[in-house]
């Protein structure tokens, strides 16, 4: 199942995001090339290609999107983004791209036929349903590298690429303990992703040696800094995680924040403009470094007529390193887990043995109009 934080970030680049980056680019300066980002004779790359051997030779993989059913409009974008680096559509391409449909049945029929094909990695689905079939399906020699921020799917030849509630918490819980926070509350609404997201806050606490009490679930503001205060001794934290948009969350955030407390958040707080919600301001959330991200965005608004969001920047990394892999022989468990990690537009990961991804993410303080870059985590 495709979690919340997914579809929010899509939809926001969707409705707001080149204002948003521009306005990004202007507080902060700076150039994408200095990350190695740049056009290439096929198209948008990331750079070092000239390195590598020439295509056609040695490695091909598969992208399985849903470019039929209720998300083909998602499956659309994911297709214009893997021609972005010159890469065909059609079987036998270095990176083709198969119609998954929108469930299992249909995406193992598309990854089984391009395995036959030829095909020695998959990319995707989408969808942690699908991944699981597919996994089962192509056997253990065929890595899947899902596009699913589901982590716990994880495990065998399946790999997690998407942004997950780990890596948020990971980047913000860490940087906020570099600035002395080192009490941190996390404040989840019920239902089982704010749950995974809590978990994901306590595994950074105790990995930056920061003090968290239990999670507090709740379905409104009223009553949440005396709760807080309850869990946590009779004082304030020195801050509180809201990694979960919607429901009780503006308010929530409101309450604190006349409370005087430092707002954390996790990568869904870039989906909605957060320098719009007055609370916000003066917080920091995890996300992707955007002045990384905004040549990417460029060229496939430029290129391909489409808006880029999270699912594109997936997209176009996962396609980058099985294109990278392929021309090195290596598109196989032993190249994903390969020691270097590789680098993206969305910033730099590694696959781990048990097929998690480990990603990092640049931390943004939210300021009047506009969000600016403060710090970053490494993959």
């Amino acid at each position: 199942m495709l979690h919340p934080e997914f579809s929010q970030s899509n939809r926001q680049r969707t409705t707001n995001g080149s204002l948003s980056r521009r306005r990004l680019l202007q507080i902060l300066g700076g150039s994408s090339a200095l990350f190695g980002l740049g056009a290439c004779d096929g198209g948008f790359s990331l750079g070092g290609g000239s390195d590598l051997p020439p295509a056609g030779a040695i490695g091909q993989a598969a992208l399985l999107a849903p470019l039929s059913g209720s998300r083909a409009s998602i499956g659309q974008i994911m297709a214009a983004t893997a021609s972005l680096g010159g890469q065909p559509t059609n079987l036998g391409a270095e990176v083709a791209v198969v119609d998954a449909g929108d469930d299992a049945a249909t995406a193992v029929t598309a990854a089984t036929t391009a395995v036959a094909s030829g095909a020695k990695m998959i990319l995707g689905p989408l969808f942690s349903a699908q991944a699981r079939a597919v996994a089962a399906a192509v056997g253990r020699n065929v890595p899947v590298v899902s596009l699913s921020n589901d982590s716990s799917i994880a495990g065998g030849n399946l790999f997690v690429f998407g942004l997950t509630p780990q890596q948020s918490a990971r980047a913000v819980i860490g940087f906020a303990a570099t600035r002395g926070k080192r009490n941190i509350a996390v404040v989840v609404p019920p239902g089982a992703f704010g749950q995974l997201a809590a978990s994901a806050a306590q595994t950074s606490a105790r990995a930056f040696g920061v003090t968290m009490p239990a999670p507090l679930t709740l379905a409104s503001a009223d009553g949440v800094v005396a709760r807080l205060k309850e869990a946590n001794s009779g004082k304030l934290p020195d801050a509180v995680y809201l990694p979960v948009v919607g429901g009780p969350f503006e308010a929530q955030a409101g309450a604190l924040k006349a409370a005087g407390v430092q707002l954390l958040g996790s990568e869904q707080w870039g989906a909605i403009a957060p320098f719009r919600v007055p609370a916000l301001i003066g917080g920091w959330f995890a996300a992707p470094d955007p002045v990384r991200f905004e040549a990417f965005a460029t060229a496939l608004e430029s290129e391909a007529g489409s808006e880029a969001g999270i699912v594109a920047g997936l997209t176009f990394d996962a396609v980058e390193m099985a294109r990278i892999l392929g021309r090195l022989d290596r598109q196989s468990r032993s190249g994903l887990l390969r020691e270097a990690g590789f680098d993206g537009v969305l910033g730099p990961y590694r696959f781990t043995k048990d097929g998690q991804c480990e990603r990092g993410l640049a931390v943004l303080s939210v300021v009047q109009g506009a969000t600016t870059l403060i710090g970053a985590s490494a993959a």
